[in-house]
């Protein structure tokens, strides 16, 4: 089972957010980078967010924001 990024983010704060997301949807995610990204600062480096390429298609689904 492999990761894949579905979003990079560059406020450790909406990273924070959109894992939170998805972990109340039912689908684990994994935050990379987010210890560089608070050491050089936020807007510098990028937030990735990890799930399984399995959850990958739902994943971007939950994150979609509703009309």
């Amino acid at each position: 089972m492999s990761l894949v990024c579905i979003e990079t983010l560059f406020s450790p704060v909406e990273a924070a957010i959109a894992r939170a997301r998805l972990e109340a949807a039912g689908i684990e995610a994994v935050l990379f980078d987010a210890g560089i990204a608070s050491l050089i600062g936020p807007g510098v480096s990028g937030i990735r967010l990890m799930v399984t390429d399995a959850d990958a298609l739902r994943a971007r689904a939950a994150l979609t924001p509703a009309d």
